[in-house]
């Protein structure tokens, strides 16, 4: 089976925010997303809402919720009385299981992936630095090895610059 794309990926990519020491989507971009109102899908939660615990999706206290609308340069809430909630990938991953029109379950398929991928793309990344902190590493000791080096240079350029007197060896006559 074909899977049609409904939304390119990158518009889904940057409805993606760092929150909590966790990758989140806000519930009016699911919502928008997945073609239903935010209160519906909202609804929809909190009539399931054991199937939701803290991990899955967390409201924004208000600091969180300014700093992200400074992102997008919006001061105002959009018309919206209370704080949105955001959910984390387990949290779209079981909204699957509330939202039951076809839209939705093909955009959450495709949200699915890309959160996949992006995990993908956090452990290549952790193993360029890896590698990066390796080669680093090699190189402070060539570094400290390089000064070594020069610093008997300068030693031995120091002492040829210092003519010592020495005692000559060998036949002596009392002329000298």
């Amino acid at each position: 089976m074909t899977r049609a794309l409904t939304v390119p990926d990158e518009i889904i990519m940057n409805k993606i925010f760092y929150i909590r020491n966790h990758k989140v989507m806000l519930d009016s971009d699911l919502a928008e997303l997945y073609g239903v109102e935010t209160r519906r899908l909202n609804e929809q939660v909190a009539r399931n809402i054991d199937r939701f615990p803290d991990d899955f999706m967390f409201r924004l206290n208000d600091t969180e919720f300014e700093s992200l609308m400074s992102q997008f340069a919006t001061s105002k809430r959009g018309g919206r009385r209370k704080l949105p909630y955001v959910f984390t990938e387990h949290g779209v991953l079981m909204l699957s299981s509330v939202l039951n029109n076809k839209q939705a379950i093909q955009v959450n398929i495709q949200v699915m992936r890309i959160f996949t991928r992006i995990r993908q793309m956090l452990i290549d990344n952790t193993e360029i630095r890896i590698e990066v902190e390796k080669i680093k590493s090699r190189l402070g000791n060539q570094d400290k090895n390089m000064e070594i080096v020069f610093r008997y240079l300068d030693e031995l350029i120091d002492r040829k610059a210092e003519p010592r007197s020495r005692k000559r060896i060998g036949f002596k006559s009392d002329d000298l």
